[in-house]
């Protein structure tokens, strides 16, 4: 994958759990565990402005 790709997915509004580059870096940038992450992802779905709220 190039820069641009990765860029382009990382930024995008959903977060793919498939993908360990996009969980590392939702992990570090909200300051989560995988499975927080994961236990956000379960309870409201895979938006990251949903995440967040539910993570606040």
């Amino acid at each position: 994958m190039d820069n641009d790709e990765y860029a382009h997915s990382i930024e995008k509004e959903l977060i793919d759990m498939k993908e360990n580059y996009e969980v590392e870096h939702w992990t570090n940038k909200l300051g989560v565990s995988r499975e927080n992450l994961q236990e956000a992802v379960d309870a409201v779905g895979t938006s990251v402005e949903e995440i967040k709220k539910y993570l606040m």
